[in-house]
This record gives structure tokens, C-alpha cells and sequence, in this order.
């Protein structure tokens, strides 16, 4: 905590843009899981303070999230209650503390770079199909629903198609307004420097003045419509709508089979999102990923606790954090408690904000997630990084999160096993013709997945050759991979009438001598095979 408050000017700024991202996602994923509207505030208040007050990560911030709606909308209705479902919560945040003292963050490691990028690029388009209806004014969707197959049978294409019969022109030119305004703001300096009056809140302030205007004026640019405008609810509908835990159903078996998934998901979701986030930030801090698992278990313990929906960590609101000037936790702390205060005493001003302006404010986070530059970058470092993440933004964009992450893997994994493949062994020639010296130098390590290659290799080594295997540099070879030596030691080299030197086998490897006069060993290579060997290893 001792960096709190080295950035107050940037973080409070920073704050006060993610608290007006997060804002209509909440409502809008609680509206879409089937909970009471104020249920989405409380996580998202709890995902601010507590979280981000127990959490290490400088800029990640937490609240509820898209990716849990289809399974906070099934369990509540198989619960019978949302009262019910509020315990599995509960559960959930006390098995995610459990997974981080057993270090289950650990696993985050295990993601392959391309597959972030790829999860963040396909996020970014996710954000911008998404809302160029609500900057149209077509409001058919809830905020936060990232899904491509919505509840209502149609995918994103339909709606965004449709939303182009459905325009409303008031909504239309307070978007492009806004739009104007944040791309003025990243552009000249001098209003970049205005760290207290970010972009975000310039934007919510003209479209609020220009839509009073509209209807003072009595024009039918006018937007008076709730479905297009920021929807909290009043103090009597969150009195109303409170709901708390239901203790006696902690003995429901499908309470406790509800509370393993939703902490399974939300912890996968929060160390992809970590990733995510530790990958953005421009200060290149790494999160504690075992801590942030005890921070969201405790909050999902708290938020359970108050009626609150289950919370991850969140790259929107990550990411909005980050392109705001956020530095520290104050920032994602800032956030909870404007949360909590203007729901609580400015409910009929924040009614007034049009949903087509905040959708600015997403379209330009969507872009920089999403940016062409992205693409060409992983397209120039080659096939084995672009196709894993190509894959992965396709997956995620018109599957979901998680499945999109999981095929985006099995696709890295796919061609670090082709790439092993390659690496396992150099010779000193493309092709090679009968009586030629081939040399084989392996690389480091040789495990049982180079068995293939290696045999192919040796199998079409032609007659009276001279072959020189090398591994004096080899630090591990499989016993597979051994066996095939071996073979083409005691048989091949008999029958095309080959002479063999093995270097560096006879005291690492325990192979025999043979009394073949044509096999030959040697301990150690000389400094000119080396020198190859280390090429080939760097």
C-alpha cells in the first residue's frame, strides 16, 4: 500500500472513467442473469473496494462478469431462488481462498502469450459489434451480454444488422459527438494533460447538456426513452429488491455442485484476465496470482454475504483502468466507492446519461484492445504465434471466453509440438547423397516426441555414409529416442555399411561399446561443433 498515492491526480481521474464503464455493465449483467438490478452494483462495489484493497494487482479491476451470466441464470433457476444461489456464492468465494493457499494461480503461467493477445484482440471486437447498436440507439441488448448467440435466438450480426433499421438519429449524433471528443482528447496534448478531466467524463457531461437540450427544445432528436438511457433503480426498487443469503440451504448438494462451477469459471476468468492485464500494463508489474485468488474469494464471500452476484476480474474494465492513466489501486478503489455513493444520492442524475455516449466511450476501448497494429505485429513473427492467435480471436468471438481460450491452447500446444519437432536436431546438410558426412548435432534437451523425426532421419541416411551424431551439449534424451540410436547403431549401420562416431554418449548415456569397427566414441565434441551446437540451441 505504500504506492497508493503516487498517482492520486491520475488514479482518481482513471477511477472516475472505469466507475462509468462499469456502471450499465453492472445493471446490464444482472438484468441478463436473471438477479435483481442492485445485485450487479454490490459486486461491482465489493469487486472495487474490498477486492482491489486485498488484491496485488496495480490495475486489474473486478466485478461481475459476462462470462458467469448463462451460469448465474441456469443455477437460479434450478436453485429455485436467488436467495439460494447467494449461499453458492458464498461457497464459491470460500473455495476460491482455498485455491490460492494451494497455489492453484500458479496455472496462469501456463498460458501461452498469443493466446492472451488473441483473447484481448478478440474482446476488443466483441465490445465494438456490441455497441455500435447502442450507438445507433438500438437498445435490444443488456450491457455486459458479450455472447454471440443471444437469448433471443439471433448472434451479433443479426442485431447489428437489424440495429441499422432502428436508428435513432438523436442517439446517433451524441455518439459520434462523443466519439469526436475522445479521439480530441488522445490527440492534442494540452487536453491530455488535464489528468482531472478525463475524456470519459467531457463525454457524459456534453451528451446529458445536449440531450436536455433536444428536449427542452422539444426536437425529435430528443432521447426520453429509459431503454436508451442509463437505468438505475430508485431507493424504494433497491429496498424492495434486497435479497440476502439463504443460510439453511448450505446442506443442498446442488448448492455445493452450483458453488464448484462458478468458482472454477471465475477463477479461470480472473488468471486469464491477470494475464491480461500484467501483458497491458505499461509498467510491466507482475500480479501475485495465488493472492489474487484469496482477494476474490473474499469478495465473492462478502458479496454473496449482501446480495451481491458472483464477481472476476474484468478486462473491459481493465483495460479502461489502464487507457485512462490508472497506475495504482486507488484507481480500482476510486471506483467501488463512486459506485456506492451516486447509486445511493445521484440515481436521477447518472438517469439522465445516454447509453449511445458510454457506448463511445467502449468503442474506443474496444479499438485499442483490437488495434489492426496487433494483428500485423503477430502476422510478422511468424505462423507458430499468428495461427494460435488468429484461432483464439475467432473462437472467443463467436464461441465464448473460455471455450475461445481452451481451443486457442490446444492450437499453441499443436505447433510447440511441431516446433520441437524441428528444433530436436541440426544436420550440416539439407540433403545428402551416398558417401557424404552427415553431421547430427541434438539440442539440448530430446524428448520422446522428436522419437519420429529422428527415426525418419535415420532411416533415410543413405549407404556407406559417415554419420556423426553429437550430444556432447545434450542435457536429456528420452530412452525412446535412445532405443532408436541404439537400433540404428546395432542394425542399420551393418546393413548400408555406415560408419558411425556417437559423441558425448558414452558417459551420460550408458551406451556400450560396440565392436563394430566402423562406430567410433568420443567423449567430448570439439569447439568448432560446439559453437554449432549453441547456435542452434540460442
Amino acid at each position: 500500500m505504500n504506492n497508493l498515492f503516487s498517482n492520486v491526480r491520475g488514479d482518481l481521474a482513471s477511477g472516475l472513467v472505469v466507475f462509468l464503464v462499469a456502471l450499465p455493465l453492472c445493471l446490464g449483467i444482472a438484468l441478463a442473469s436473471g438477479a435483481p438490478l442492485f445485485s450487479g452494483i454490490i459486486a461491482g462495489i465489493i469487486g472495487g473496494i474490498v477486492v482491489g484493497f486485498f488484491s496485488n494487482s496495480n490495475l486489474s479491476v473486478s466485478g461481475p462478469a459476462a462470462g458467469l451470466t448463462a451460469i448465474i441464470l441456469t443455477a437460479i433457476t434450478d436453485l429455485g431462488s436467488f436467495e439460494i444461489f447467494l449461499v453458492a456464492v458464498i461457497l464459491a468465494g470460500v473455495i476460491q481462498v482455498v485455491l490460492g493457499f494451494l497455489q492453484a494461480g500458479a496455472l496462469s503461467n501456463y498460458i501461452p502469450t498469443s493466446v492472451i493477445e488473441g483473447m484481448l484482440a478478440a474482446i476488443g471486437i466483441i465490445i465494438i459489434l456490441k455497441q455500435i447498436p447502442h450507438a445507433f440507439g438500438h437498445d435490444v441488448d443488456n450491457e455486459g451480454d458479450f455472447f454471440f448467440i443471444e437469448k433471443s435466438g439471433h448472434n451479433t450480426f443479426d442485431t447489428l444488422i437489424e440495429s441499422i433499421n432502428y436508428i435513432h438519429l438523436g442517439a446517433l449524433l451524441i455518439a459520434l459527438l462523443s466519439l469526436g471528443i475522445l479521439i480530441v482528447w488522445e490527440k492534442v496534448p494540452v487536453l491530455k494533460r488535464l489528468k482531472l478531466l478525463p475524456g470519459a467524463l467531457v463525454v457524459v457531461i456534453v451528451s446529458i447538456l445536449a440531450n436536455e437540450l433536444f428536449i427542452q427544445t422539444g426536437s425529435n432528436l430528443a432521447i426520453i426513452s429509459k431503454s436508451h438511457l442509463v437505468n438505475l433503480p430508485s431507493f424504494d426498487e433497491i429496498q424492495s429488491g434486497f435479497s440476502l443469503p439463504a443460510v439453511s440451504a448450505f446442506t443442498n448438494v446442488k448448492v455445493w455442485t452450483v458453488a464448484v462451477t462458478l468458482a472454477i469459471v471465475a477463477s479461470i476468468e480472473t488468471l486469464l484476465c491477470i494475464e491480461a492485464t500484467d501483458k497491458l500494463d505499461p509498467w510491466k508489474r507482475f500480479t501475485n496470482t495465488n493472492r489474487e485468488l484469496k482477494a476474490q474469494g473474499i469478495g465473492n464471500i462478502i458479496s454473496g454475504l449482501l446480495g451481491g452476484l458472483p464477481m472476476t476480474s474484468v478486462v473491459v474494465r481493465s483495460s479502461a483502468n489502464i487507457n485512462s492513466g490508472g497506475k495504482t489501486k486507488l484507481a480500482t478503489i476510486f471506483h467501488g466507492i463512486l459506485l456506492l455513493l451516486c447509486v445511493l444520492a445521484l440515481p436521477f442524475l447518472l438517469n439522465k446519461i445516454p447509453l449511445s455516449a458510454l457506448a463511445a466511450v467502449l468503442l474506443m476501448i474496444g479499438y485499442k484492445l483490437a488495434k489492426p497494429a496487433s494483428f500485423i505485429h503477430l502476422f510478422n513473427n511468424g505462423m507458430a504465434r499468428f495461427v494460435p492467435f488468429i484461432v483464439t480471436v475467432l473462437a472467443v468471438v463467436f464461441i465464448d471466453l473460455l471455450k475461445g481460450v481452451a481451443i486457442g491452447f490446444v492450437v499453441s500446444i499443436l505447433f510447440l509440438l511441431y516446433e520441437n519437432l524441428k528444433i530436436a536436431y541440426h544436420f550440416n546438410k539439407e540433403k545428402y547423397h551416398k558417401g557424404d558426412l552427415i553431421e547430427i548435432h541434438l539440442a539440448q534437451e530430446v524428448s520422446f516426441l522428436n522419437k519420429a523425426a529422428i527415426k525418419k532421419t535415420l532411416s533415410e541416411i543413405p549407404r556407406k555414409s559417415k554419420v556423426i551424431i553429437d550430444a556432447s551439449l545434450t542435457n536429456y534424451i528420452d530412452y525412446d529416442v535412445l532405443e532408436v540410436i541404439k537400433d540404428f547403431r546395432d542394425v542399420t549401420v551393418d546393413t548400408k555399411d555406415i560408419d558411425l562416431t556417437l559423441i558425448g554418449f558414452k558417459d551420460k548415456y550408458n551406451i556400450e561399446n560396440s565392436q563394430d569397427d566402423r562406430i567410433e566414441y568420443i567423449s567430448e565434441a570439439k569447439n568448432e561443433d560446439k559453437n554449432i551446437i549453441n547456435e542452434i540451441n540460442e
